[in-house]
């Protein structure tokens, strides 16, 4: 794992705290960090609840970055508590692709803790035509 990926390995980590608040509400079982077209790292965490009301952390990160103004990324990357990296769901995917439409191929995502592929290579683009 290169320097970059490391930090954002090493921001995602520390943002992930599993907690719960109520006994319909855990946080934090997840990290994720996105790095920024302009090179800045932003974290967020799961929400899991008992409905279908939670987030993920990748789409947390994401909504972070865009609530300060920016709207470009290059990299992501989340990891559980035990330090695993994760591979973003479907809605996380559909979520950056639509943000991104024109440029989302050049987005890498790690996908496990040596793996970073093409946001293209999982994520299907025959929706976004």
């Amino acid at each position: 794992m290169d320097g970059v990926w490391q930090s954002l390995y090493e921001a995602a980590r520390a943002a992930c705290c599993p907690r719960t608040v109520s006994d319909y509400v855990q946080v934090g079982g997840v990290g994720a960090a996105v790095l920024s077209a302009s090179g800045k790292i932003y974290t967020g965490v799961c929400v899991d609840t008992a409905s279908t009301l939670g987030i993920c952390a990748e789409r947390n990160a994401l909504f972070h970055m865009l609530a300060n103004g920016e709207s470009a990324f290059v990299k992501v990357v989340a990891v559980d508590w035990e330090g695993r990296v994760l591979p973003p769901c479907g809605a996380c995917r559909e979520l950056m692709v639509q943000l991104m439409p024109q440029t989302y191929s050049a987005v890498e995502v790690l996908v496990d803790g040596e793996t970073a592929v093409s946001l293209a290579d999982l994520t299907p683009r025959w929706w976004i035509s």
